[in-house]
């Protein structure tokens, strides 16, 4: 194959894994006013999906109040019944081995294209659970599908071939909700990276899941600096179900089956530890299990209503911390965190006679821990490039209520109902990535000279770092998050849209970042495409990103970035450093005057480390009037690239 004219690379193929209605309102989207209101809630905008396949006859992609797709759209409606494409879901393409059309066997895909642009659902619920309103992020951007998926199983060159199919057909948006779980490929052997390379090259945003192998360090998937790479948070929704105990403690924790007919008598309470083998009778008792073993929460109740126990209290491993989900239970059932899993065993062991219930108190809004970073959620660093901070940003994605293409188990849909289709929980970077995705297409929309790299920075710079109580964003252990685990932050969308300064990258300024890598000219060329002799090398951190991360030198280091004025012409920005201890950073110059709009202004960090052992981390902000312009900076141990 290598003789033959146009051979760039080959190798053998791999096998990818997917990242596995509340959440508008709770990123402050609102109808007819602010960023929906400002983007026309991402009409004209048409966000592409690599996934595993779509159900056309969902209400979530009715046509109503959609425009005509944009004359660009070259794409096709690979169903059968071609009328199962319309207005809202202008495309569905088959790419996927053993699948005979778009349609979607796994869920998957119906779920992240509803959460990205699902038009509006009344009636929307989970066995009756988180009423209202099911609607997308960009509920009047187009939808199209490539099913590169069958099943969960996505193989590589189906990646390739879906790229290329959404890129021909004219998208503005891709989002990617599947990636390698373990193995982390240098760039020039990572599909998804190369694929995104040439939509970027395009003008096309990508929007990827950072993996759900956290809570370690150096897990985050997806990293390439040309894509939007996206953690998992909560929301400030809840479907409660709250753990009694004899001694009147109570410990809230989730779950999505809510009885109305439970005992609301205190019940014996034994431990079955993983619940995986439960022989004798534990008829009338309510059993504490931990969600360590190898079986799942649904066989960990199906265990316990075998052996006839009337309810399940499921206490998180230490390493899931506080992050619980509401799910359908085979018996009624909560599970709790790993804090109030030890109390609820200390009780046990306090007493000969340990009791409990549970009592199931329905959906609850406003959790002032919300968002808190799930512990699935990958951290960065990033271990093929160090020198670019991983991930970028962080949304929605545990708990995340969107399409489902069957019924659900345990779940009745009423004939009358306005939704006469199902909707589905699902938790993962899967569901943070399609938030992400409809964000970039409502910023597209208002901003359509915005280059992918201008909306990244955007979304990076304008990023809340404070959850709903006012207080810094939590991981899952309820401890202050890092920056290798948040980034720039919790995405806020309508700041986004009003940024005031941008970092842009144009895509042919990744050519010294990759050659900076050591990369041979034949790997550089296989990633854009095109034949490429390396004579420029830049460090990593030195590409005009929006956050920094620099390693940790007993020299000093300078780096220069580049912020073009999106907000008011005649302005002038002012900086500050903030944290970073055991480094000095200068900034010169100190203050940015601008008298035009996209106007340039260069600035340069130097940095010094005083300490040069464990992460110093802090924030670089420029101010201006409304406007705060914050970077992340991360000076870090000096680590080979592996």
């Amino acid at each position: 194959m290598e003789k033959k004219p146009g051979f760039v690379t080959a190798r053998p193929q791999r096998i990818f894994q997917m990242h596995t209605t509340h959440s508008p309102s709770f990123l402050g989207l609102h109808q007819n006013v602010g960023l929906w209101n400002a983007s026309n809630s991402g009409k004209g905008v048409i966000i592409g999906l690599l996934d595993s396949g779509i159900d056309p006859q969902h209400p979530s992609f009715n046509d109503n109040g959609m425009p005509n797709p944009p004359l660009k759209w070259k794409g096709k409606c690979e169903f059968n019944v071609t009328t199962y494409c319309n207005k809202k879901l202008i495309g569905a393409r088959n790419f996927a081995d053993g699948a005979t059309s778009p349609s979607d066997e796994a869920g998957h895909g119906t779920h992240t294209s509803s959460t990205a642009a699902g038009n509006f659902v009344d009636g929307a619920s989970i066995f009756g659970n988180a009423n209202g309103t099911a609607v997308g992020i960009a509920p009047r951007a187009h939808v199209a599908m490539y099913k590169v998926c069958y099943g969960y199983t996505c193989e590589e060159y189906r990646m390739i071939a879906g790229f290329d199919a959404a890129i021909g057909d004219g998208v503005d948006v891709i989002s990617v909700s599947i990636g390698f779980e373990h193995y982390r490929p240098p760039l020039y052997d990572d599909t998804i990276a190369i694929g995104a390379y040439r939509a970027m090259e395009k003008g096309i945003f990508v929007s990827c899941s950072a993996g759900n192998s956290g809570p370690g360090s150096g897990t985050v998937a997806n990293g390439a600096p040309w894509i939007l790479t996206v953690g998992a948070s909560t929301t400030d929704r809840k479907i409660s179900a709250v753990a009694v105990l004899g001694n009147g403690a109570e410990y809230e924790g989730e779950s999505a089956f809510q009885p109305t007919n439970f005992s609301r008598k205190l019940l014996p309470l034994v431990n079955g530890e993983d619940c995986e083998s439960l022989f004798s009778s534990l008829k009338g008792k309510i059993v504490l299990c931990d969600t360590s073993g190898y079986t799942s929460r649904n066989e960990k109740g199906g265990n316990v209503k075998k052996v006839d126990g009337a309810g399940m209290i499921l206490m998180n491993e230490k390493y899931r911390g506080s992050t619980t989900f509401s799910e359908y239970d085979a018996v009624p059932t909560t599970q709790v965190s790993y804090k109030d899993g030890q109390e609820i065993i200390h009780y046990m062991k306090s007493t000969s006679t340990p009791v409990a219930m549970i009592t199931f108190k329905g959906t609850k809004i406003g959790d002032k821990h919300a968002p808190t970073v799930a512990y699935f959620s990958s951290r960065g660093p990033f271990v093929k490039s160090q020198g670019i901070l991983k991930p970028d940003i962080i949304g929605p994605g545990v708990n995340i209520l969107a399409a489902w293409p069957t019924p659900i188990e345990g779940e009745t849909i009423s004939a009358s109902s306005s939704s006469s289709s199902t909707f589905n929980i699902l938790s993962g970077t899967s569901m943070s990535c399609p938030h992400l995705a409809g964000v970039a297409a409502l910023l597209k929309s208002a901003h359509p000279d915005w280059s992918p790299a201008a909306i990244k920075s955007a979304i990076m710079t304008t990023a809340d770092l404070v959850n709903l109580g006012k207080n810094l964003i939590q991981d899952e252990t309820l401890k202050p998050a890092d920056l290798l685990t948040i980034g720039s932050g919790h995405v806020n969308p309508s700041r986004a849209n009003d940024p005031g300064l941008i970092y842009d990258i144009q895509h042919e300024d990744y050519i010294p970042y990759l050659c900076g890598l050591n990369y041979t000219d034949d790997q550089v060329s296989s990633i854009v495409n095109k034949k490429i002799h390396c004579k420029s090398r830049i460090p990593q951190s030195e590409l005009n990103y929006p956050s920094f991360s620099i390693p940790k030198k007993s020299s000093a280091q300078t780096y220069t970035r580049t912020v073009t004025n999106v907000g008011e012409a005649i302005s002038a920005y002012k900086v500050k450093v903030f944290g970073l201890k055991g480094v000095e950073v200068t900034v010169n110059p100190i203050i940015l005057k601008f008298t035009a709009l996209n106007q340039k202004a260069s600035f340069n960090v130097t940095v010094k480390s005083l300490d040069l052992t464990g992460h110093s981390q802090g924030y670089i902000v420029w101010s201006f009037d409304r406007y705060s312009v914050r970077s992340p900076i991360d000076v870090f141990p000096h680590i080979s690239v592996i």
